[in-house]
């Protein structure tokens, strides 16, 4: 059974670590471990099961601030008060294992994750930062662009409820 873990810099092979995107290799390489000791974010990896260092895939969880105003207008007036929402700040696939399902299921799974904590820490949206052009692969799982900015995408949180009770 697949399940992620918290990065563990003693444990995990970060070096031979790649995405083919450069900014995601250079955090997950340099900064992941150091942002986490910080409290700033959380880096889960997905663990090859033969080898438990070799990393198939990881992401990013923290939280963000988020602008109303970029938001569609019937959300606007619904979380007026909200001023956080939850950030998937980084998402890769190994290319040893990409074209797997790999990315589908570390995406589930840090939704998952964060429907979990807006259950404790109320927060109405999921944000992330659509990288090395990745924003139709977040819009086929039901992300939505910002007006404002077209490689911020975002999905409710009683979307990603209502998605994942189905699985």
């Amino acid at each position: 059974m697949m399940k992620t873990v918290l990065l563990d810099k003693t444990k995990h092979d970060r070096n031979n670590f790649n995405c083919e995107i450069t900014a995601l290799n250079h955090y997950f390489k340099a900064m992941a471990n150091q942002q986490a000791k910080k409290d700033n974010t959380r880096t889960f990896v997905l663990e090859d099961t033969t080898n438990n260092s070799q990393v198939i895939g990881f992401y990013t969880l923290t939280m963000t601030p988020i602008e109303l105003e970029s938001l569609p207008s019937r959300l606007q007036k619904k979380h007026q008060s909200s001023t956080s929402g939850g950030l998937i700040a980084r998402l890769g696939v190994d290319i040893k294992y990409k074209g797997q399902g790999f990315g589908e299921w570390l995406l589930i799974d840090a939704l998952a994750k964060l429907l979990s904590a807006s259950d404790s820490v109320a927060f109405p949206v999921i944000i992330v930062e659509a990288k090395g052009g990745s924003k139709h692969f977040y819009e086929r799982y039901g992300f939505t662009a910002f007006e404002d900015n077209e490689s911020k995408l975002f999905i409710t949180i009683a979307d990603v409820r209502a998605s994942l009770s189905n699985l």
